[in-house]
């Protein structure tokens, strides 16, 4: 099926994923409020359940433009396959988030409806952000996420940290997307359009103000890099990953990162290839100081969200290298780490959730002393996810680094390659340290984890997660799903040649 762009109607074809997210965000919010409280609210479960029809149906519309061509003139929602693949990122992020957080919203008493729906319209700005080559677009899509996601933070109104986080978190978003809309300026002025494709082609034909555009360059990149979770845009994180609900915190650190990371690849792969003396050295050194940083500093956390938080700044470090070495292996490996480090993270929150007992009680390292022995389902499952996170062989976080170091390989950025691989080596202790205490160490009290509860959807969240980083850990070419992968690279690359080859 052709939509030809010059016809608005077709826009909404086009964004038909986001339509649908929308809509039903909007249901799920006035179910949620329908009746009175102390009158039958609608019960988190029933809530959870039209969101994930939600997703679902997304998820649907999402296959079904894989079959759609985009014609007549440039508009700013992008179809390729790039977008496409990166919506699944985000539609399962979105899925296995509602999954894992039923029964803690439940014991929490916190406001299912509000919540489900603030996840459906920040799935629905990770798209936007993603699926478009203009950068007020990725503004708004940028905008939509971040404040559906501070009011997530701040979700639950019982808890002082809850609110703490929702609250520093908004301070330190609100600047950051300052620098960010600055930057958008400055690139306007430079050259005269927000369009990521005719900002390339004014590079190349030298019609962009270099000086500007410097200055342009380096304030985008400081708004990515708050997102992301880069040092030193990183302050940030660790209380507020500590303080947010454990499911938003799961939430924040896979779905968030995707966004912010392959909104940042789409703009610097395609506005700004033929100047990467303004944006190279900066990447360079934030990959390499995020990398070490987060993981030395993960050293000596003893509560397991803030570990978890250092664990996704160190995983951002890794994901930088990809856009340093700029290259198609690089972009496609970020893709696959992408997806992978989605479902290592969400399942190691949800077993976290599990172990604090459905709350915030017990996150401290020690609380794991014999929780393999106790609950030897869970804590296997833990321990897959922990290995993969690590990067170790059989798993697909290992796949996913081996890829990332070929791509940086490939563009000849070898310190940074020994950079990635010392991390990781670091990283092993403490991730390995809880796997310790689980098995190695003894429990307390032999009852100290028999009140850990794992609702159907939980278990449903985790056996697909650690199903699918085992079998992509063991067989990540099977189905075709690393050409899968590649396509959708290709069709990202393909717009930058295609505007590097534009004749003027």
């Amino acid at each position: 099926m052709e939509l030809d762009f010059s016809s608005q109607a077709h826009y909404f074809l086009a964004l038909l994923p986001e339509i649908i997210l929308t809509v039903f965000g909007m249901i799920v919010l006035v179910t949620g409020v329908w009746k009175k409280e102390g009158e039958g609210q609608a019960e988190p479960g029933s809530l959870g359940a039209l969101a994930l029809v939600g997703i679902l149906l997304a998820a649907g519309a999402n296959g079904w433009l894989y079959g759609v061509v985009q014609t007549g003139g440039d508009g700013m929602v992008v179809i390729d396959r790039f977008r496409l693949f990166a919506n699944w990122i985000y539609l399962l992020a979105g899925a296995l988030c509602v999954l894992i957080s039923l029964a803690y919203l439940t014991r929490q008493r916190i406001q299912a409806g509000e919540t489900y729906a603030l996840m459906l319209f920040a799935v629905m700005g990770m798209m936007v952000m993603s699926g478009t080559q203009n950068l007020i677009v990725i503004f708004l899509g940028l905008e939509v996420m971040s404040i559906s996601v501070y009011a997530l933070a701040a979700m639950n109104r019982r808890d002082r940290k809850s609110a703490e986080a929702g609250l520093k978190y908004f301070l330190l978003g609100a600047f950051s997307t300052g620098f960010f809309l600055y930057g958008i300026a400055l690139t306007y002025g430079a050259t005269g359009t927000t369009d990521i494709a005719l900002i390339a082609e004014a590079i190349r034909t030298g019609s962009a103000a270099g000086p500007l555009l410097a200055f342009g360059i380096a304030f985008l990149a400081i708004g990515f890099g708050f997102k992301v979770a880069a040092v030193p845009f990183h302050m940030w994180t660790p209380d507020v990953y500590e303080g947010a609900p454990a499911p938003v915190t799961a939430f924040m650190a896979t779905g968030v990162k995707a966004a912010a990371f392959l909104a940042f690849l789409r703009v610097f792969m395609v506005a700004f290839p033929q100047v990467p003396e303004d944006w190279f050295p900066i990447f360079w050194w934030l990959a390499a100081i995020t990398m070490v940083a987060a993981n030395l500093i993960a050293l000596v956390q003893s509560n397991v969200k803030r570990m978890l938080a250092y664990s996704s700044i160190a995983h951002g470090g890794y994901l930088i290298v990809g856009v340093v070495a700029a290259n198609q292996m690089a972009s496609g490996a970020m893709l696959f780490y992408l997806l992978i480090y989605t479902l290592m993270n969400i399942g190691a929150f949800a077993v976290v959730i599990s172990v604090a007992y459905q709350g915030e009680d017990r996150l401290q390292i020690e609380d794991y002393a014999g929780f393999g022995w106790q609950q030897p389902l869970l804590g296997v499952f833990l321990t897959v996810f922990l290995l993969s996170l690590a990067g170790f062989p059989g798993t697909g976080g290992f796949i996913g680094k081996i890829f990332l170091l070929q791509g940086a390989v490939d563009a000849n950025l070898w310190t940074l390659a020994i950079v990635l691989v010392m991390a990781t080596l670091v990283s092993y202790w403490y991730y390995l340290r809880v796997a310790w205490y689980m098995w190695m160490q003894e429990a307390p009290d032999p009852d100290s984890h028999a009140a850990v509860l794992t609702p159907l959807s939980m278990r449903v969240a985790l056996f697909g997660a650690a199903g699918l980083v085992l079998f992509l850990g063991i067989f990540p070419s099977a189905f075709g799903f690393l050409d899968f992968v590649q396509s959708s690279v290709d069709s990202l690359f393909g717009v930058a040649a295609a505007v590097v080859q534009v004749v003027p």
